[in-house]
């Protein structure tokens, strides 16, 4: 699934893919706004994105069973 931050006063946004559910995010997101953390996502390939919670603008959070296109989809 692909997840798109914004964050606040920044132009441009930080996208992750992950395995983990769009709930599985948006708890983390709110546990992280609750206890004025941070907000950790892990990628397809094990790598951590540690982002501030209170910087978040918003949580674009994609599809989570994305049909693979291209010819390595046959």
């Amino acid at each position: 699934m692909e997840i798109k931050v914004g964050i606040k006063q920044v132009t441009r946004e930080i996208v992750v893919d992950t395995n983990a559910s769009a709930d599985d995010v948006a708890e983390a997101f709110t546990k992280a706004l609750s206890d004025d953390g941070l907000l950790t996502l892990t990628d397809t390939y094990g790598r951590k994105v540690l982002i501030p919670a209170a910087a978040v603008g918003y949580l674009d959070l994609g599809e989570e069973n994305a049909r693979p296109v291209g010819f390595g989809a046959v």
